[in-house]
């Protein structure tokens, strides 16, 4: 079955689909960053790959380079840019070049090009509430409009196996009349879900009528299991070797396409004055004495809670003073390993592009194991 990732940055999404072992198979990929489609090509040398503002590529020639027609894609993935949902307006135009088209709009008219069977939407929870709701309902119409049935849900990352409580809307379209299904729960977390009033639209775990007990969850996997494998280091310090085997299912599924060489576990070079904010660093920013540090949001120059799911990880969490991105246990911000391991990439997923491109990158992506999930849901589609 054939997938194309739009606004695919790393391929985190795709990739998800492929390591479902379900007969998915991405054959496209395009994002505005150079670097990322770098990344994305790097993981699938198959795909072809287009690093462009998606509103100059014509559908048309695309079909042809791929050798693709309509009805020949399956499923189409991706999350327009949420900068872009204030120029959402009903929508205008499904013509191949539309230069007034939004972002979405683009997406959409890819869904009305191709017509996949399905497509899935990913984006931030903020979606939900925009404009009052009115965002994401103008979203639907546009797709009732084109012929596809949808409804869409808030998930967290942290149910389905990734060591992180990263919240994503996520709508699935259908051919009208399909079958739309979201993926069962795995793992058990509960937590608090960002601004969504009706919780009929959050995907929790599935609970048994007469016990009123969640069935078959797993515990969710906490910062601690995801990272404990990799070796100690300190401020600007590296290691390029594993010391330690795996000591849990997650680590083995992290480190079961690599050998020995471990890559980007590399910790930032904090200031004498960083280190000694963050010696003192808990679970926000008040435990940092006063007059240490001038200002930040709460969750600035914190340090992760070992025992849990981390929470969201941002483009900037080798950076303490930007988010709550503090080891547990060591006293540093995380390396990008750790980050790429928390937000469920496996340790031979390749990163291009330096440093700072590469947290960017995993900071943005979706998780993998969100995507495999979704992956198993959307199979019953068909």
């Amino acid at each position: 079955m054939k997938v194309l990732d739009l606004f695919c940055g790393t391929g985190g999404f795709s990739h998800g689909f492929e390591i479902a072992e379900l007969g998915f198979e991405t054959v496209f990929g395009i994002d505005v960053l150079p670097i990322a489609t770098q990344t994305f090509n790097a993981n699938r040398p198959n795909a072809l790959s287009i690093s462009s503002d998606i509103r100059k590529v014509r559908r048309s020639e695309l079909s042809d380079r791929l050798k693709l027609k309509r009805g020949m894609i399956d499923v189409i993935v991706g999350g327009p840019p949420c900068q872009g949902f204030s120029s959402i307006r009903p929508f205008r135009s499904t013509n191949d070049d539309d230069p007034r088209n939004s972002l979405f709009e683009e997406y959409a008219s890819f869904v009305n090009y191709f017509r996949p069977p399905v497509f899935v939407l990913e984006n931030v929870v903020g979606l939900a509430t925009h404009k009052d709701g009115s965002t994401v309902a103008l979203m639907e119409e546009c797709f009732k409009n084109l012929g596809y049935d949808t409804q869409w849900r808030i998930l967290n990352a942290a149910n389905y196996g990734v060591p992180q409580k990263r919240e994503r809307l996520i709508m699935i379209g259908v051919e009208k009349g399909g079958k739309i299904e979201f993926p069962e729960t795995t793992h058990n977390f509960s937590g608090p879900t960002i601004g969504v009033k009706d919780k009929r639209r959050v995907h929790a775990p599935s609970y048994d009528l007469f016990s009123m007990k969640e069935e078959k969850q797993k515990p969710a996997i906490s910062v601690m299991q995801a990272i404990s494998d990799l070796p100690a280091v300190q401020s600007g310090e590296e290691a390029k070797f594993y010391i330690d085997p795996p000591s849990n299912e997650y680590q083995h599924s992290m480190r079961r396409h690599v050998k020995n060489d471990l890559k980007m576990h590399l910790a930032t070079a904090h200031s004498s004055k960083m280190l000694e904010i963050i010696k003192h660093a808990g679970k926000n920013i008040n435990c940092i004495p006063k007059g240490m540090v001038t200002s930040g949001f709460s969750s600035c120059y914190s340090r992760l809670d070992a025992d849990e799911p981390a929470v969201t990880i941002t483009v900037n969490f080798v950076h303490p003073a930007s988010n709550r991105c503090i080891h547990p246990i060591q006293n540093r911000a995380l390396t990008p390993r750790e980050g790429a391991r928390l937000q469920s990439f496996d340790d031979a997923y390749v990163f291009c592009g330096n440093r700072a491109q590469i947290t960017k990158q995993i900071g943005n992506a979706v998780p993998p194991l969100l995507g495999k999930a979704i992956a198993g849901a959307v199979a019953k589609s068909f």
